[in-house]
């Protein structure tokens, strides 16, 4: 019987922050490898491990998968979170995109200097309300469905609620205009696998701290 998949990277969200939502949202347990030196990074690199000198680093059946998008596509249709056809992938597809255009800019937030943390968080509310999750709003109201694509738990769900609590972690009313995602983040939280995902003692990693900005700054020497 195949292990469970092993994740690299720091110990805190990141750019592996939506493979473990993914894992988990499929039910699937995983084990973590946290980077905490730069000769930690200094070895994966040497030893081949990571193709572009990048993590996350994911191991699962029997590869070491890197790059981001290429790890969530697989985890993806391997768990069947990727549709039942081309079309539902193509919308899939466009909805993450979308999704992690957003969660781009909660990504480098942490690491903004102090004197911009304001403005780029205006920017997150700007374009959250304006630009992405109107769409989404518009999207539920018009398939008339319980998820995104066909009527069926899919990756484009997962990273949707994930891009919801993180943007309300910073902005708490943010869905006040939005009645559709109010009601998708209910539903979402109170399936199996995320209900448990979101409770105390998850894999689920807590919002950047001091701790962990100064170890991805110290590694990667940003």
């Amino acid at each position: 019987m195949p292990g469970k998949p092993r994740l690299t990277y720091f110990n805190g969200r990141g750019r592996m922050e939506p493979v473990r939502w993914l894992l988990a949202a499929a039910g699937v347990e995983f084990e973590e490898n946290f980077l905490e030196t730069k000769e930690q990074y200094e070895k994966l690199m040497k030893d081949g491990s990571l193709m572009f000198q990048q993590v996350p680093l994911v191991e699962i059946d029997g590869m070491k998968m890197v790059q981001s998008r290429a790890i969530a596509n697989y985890i993806a249709g391997k768990y069947n979170l990727y549709g039942k056809d081309l079309k539902e992938r193509a919308l899939i597809d466009m909805y993450v995109e979308g999704i992690t255009d957003l969660m781009q800019m909660i990504l480098v937030f942490p690491f903004s200097p102090p004197d911009a943390k304001e403005k780029n968080l205006d920017s997150i509310k700007e374009r959250a309300t304006n630009r992405y999750f109107p769409v989404f709003e518009k999207v539920l109201k018009e398939h008339g469905q319980d998820f995104l694509v066909g009527n069926k738990f899919s990756w484009a769900d997962v990273q949707l609620i994930e891009a919801i609590l993180a943007v309300e972690e910073k902005i708490p009313a943010v869905l006040s205009g939005f009645p559709q995602l109010q009601a998708f983040k209910i539903r979402m939280s109170d399936m199996p696998t995320i209900k448990k995902f979101l409770q105390p003692g998850s894999p689920r990693k807590p919002p950047p701290d001091e701790c962990y900005i100064e170890t991805v700054l110290k590694i990667l020497k940003i």
